[in-house]
């Protein structure tokens, strides 16, 4: 049983602290923006009583998976780029919808 807890421990020690480095920090800021979506969508359709989309999760969106697409690319990680660079084209083309929703709502006074 020691001998798995030491196993354990030796591999946390690789794995949190060893490859430590800026990146790492880089990586879970951007993690950390991409889950703030969540807590935005979550605390917004808590409040309206009904799931809603706020435009902060978009944002969020936008902003955590460029961060996690640059720390990807920097770890050579083939499918985290590919699922965080296709991401962002969903998460551009909704704010990229919700800005000409607002645009026409301006122009027809709404």
């Amino acid at each position: 049983m020691t001998e798995i807890f030491g196993s354990l421990l030796t591999w946390l020690h690789d794995v949190f602290i060893r490859q430590f480095d800026a990146w790492v920090v880089l990586g879970f800021i951007a993690q950390a923006l991409f889950m703030m979506r969540f807590v935005v969508q979550w605390v917004a359709s808590e409040r309206a009583k009904r799931s809603v989309v706020p435009v902060a999760f978009w944002f969020f969106s936008l902003a955590g998976g460029a961060l996690l697409l640059v720390y990807a690319i920097q770890r050579e990680d083939p499918v985290f780029i590919l699922g965080q660079g296709l991401g962002l084209f969903i998460y551009i083309r909704n704010l990229w919808l919700i800005a000409n929703e607002r645009k026409a709502m301006r122009v027809n006074g709404g």
